[in-house]
């Protein structure tokens, strides 16, 4: 307690001066730049916090009669808290963060009975060591190298959830070691990533003998986007001049315990799952143009326990392409189509998926405040001649954060 009771101290200094005075006449140094951040006198650490939310209410049509209504969302969606700094060396630095809302703690469904058993509050907890400008090395819990989207933060998104092809395939986030890797030929530039990792996601009660091997290449041909705005989506840096980022990755599970590798409900039986990843994203004067494709296998997609009851593996391939505009009001106008396609030996435990996605979000301060409203158009079994099976949807969020 004594430890919660010297931050909320520290915080609450924080309104009323820039520098604070120790007992030994030194300054303690503040910032506001990107939350709440501390350094102490002899720089020999500093802390950073952060918080961030999204309120929603979403309105949901599952009914055959188009716009009968079946069920409302309203609810807080994320409600997150984030530490960061480094530690005796600026060159060695921390990540802690988060989440307190239910539907943001992805309760667990891991032991024998599987009935929900403990909240997962802790989303990353991870440590990083960078010796130099060319090279990062990562041990912890944090996001995969997976697809971009997965990547980005979910507070810099411009739809108020990610699309179907991101829940249905992405790998998530896992404990173990990561390397980055990045370096330039002339304008050109480029990443090299890979993880090292348990396989089996985050916060688990244990491991077994199979690894999960993630890597990712990525190129930027234009050079770099600006202040990392191949990272977050739309063009709110309204790029002077064409930026471009390809990139290309796979995820090898081996002996993965769970439906969606480090995600999803445990398999009867333990699997390898292979996940592919490639995705493209274009900005210049406002115009963002993303595309993704992701595809999954696994040697043993269908699971059984002793009773003749199945588990599976969601394999399949999937697309997502999103196209947005921000006026120099900051408003944004983005449109986005999914799809999911599942494999042969999965087609009569999944459906074919696709979704349309219109959204408008007004900017206020960037990502960190912003409003955003979206309609969409979920159909299953989209591809048949006939389909009954389709809802709509509409929603409004608030995102606020520091």
């Amino acid at each position: 307690m004594k430890i919660y009771t010297l931050l909320l101290a520290l915080l609450l200094a924080c309104p009323f001066a820039a520098t604070a005075q120790t007992s030994e006449g030194n300054p303690s140094l503040f910032n506001f730049k990107r939350g709440v951040g501390i350094v102490t006198p002899d720089s020999s650490f500093s802390v950073n916090m952060r918080f961030r939310m999204q309120s929603r209410a979403v309105y949901n049509s599952i009914s055959k009669d188009d716009f009968g209504v079946s069920e409302y969302e309203m609810r807080v969606r994320r409600l997150r808290l984030r530490f960061e700094g480094f530690m005796y060396s600026p060159k060695l630095t921390y990540n802690i963060q988060l989440s307190f809302s239910r539907g943001d703690m992805d309760w667990s469904m891991r032991d024998q009975s599987d009935i929900n058993t403990s909240p997962n509050v802790v989303r990353d907890a991870v440590v990083y060591y960078k010796p130099n400008d060319r090279w990062q090395f990562a041990f912890g819990q944090t996001k995969l190298p997976g697809n971009r989207q997965r990547v980005i933060s979910s507070g810099d998104q411009q739809f108020i959830d990610r699309s179907i092809v991101n829940v249905g395939l992405n790998v998530d986030r896992d404990f173990g070691f990561q390397a980055v890797y990045n370096n330039n030929f002339g304008t050109l530039h480029y990443l090299l990533k890979g993880a090292l990792t348990s396989g089996e996601g985050r916060n688990v009660f244990s491991t077994d003998k199979g690894l999960a091997y993630t890597g990712r290449v990525e190129i930027l041909p234009l050079g770099k986007f600006t202040n990392g705005g191949d990272y977050f989506e739309g063009d709110l840096e309204r790029e002077p001049t064409p930026k471009l980022s390809l990139a290309g990755g796979m995820s090898h599970n081996e002996d993965a315990r769970r439906t969606g590798g480090q995600v999803g409900r445990d398999l009867y039986e333990q699997t390898d799952i292979q996940t592919y990843i490639f995705d493209g994203l274009l900005k210049y004067r406002g115009i963002a143009l993303y595309a993704e494709y992701m595809a999954r296998e696994a040697d043993n997609p269908i699971t059984l326990n002793a009773a003749g009851e199945r588990r599976h593996v969601l394999a399949g391939r999937g697309q997502n392409y999103q196209l947005s505009y921000i006026f120099p009001s900051n408003v944004e106008l983005a449109g986005r189509y999914s799809r999911i396609t599942p494999n042969r030996e999965v087609r009569s435990f999944e459906n074919t998926e696709q979704a349309y996605v219109a959204g408008v979000t007004k900017y206020l301060r960037a990502h960190r405040l912003k409003v955003q409203g979206n309609v969409a158009y979920h159909s299953q079994n989209a591809f048949l001649s006939v389909n009954n099976d389709y809802h709509w949807a509409a929603g409004v969020q608030i995102e606020l954060g520091i």
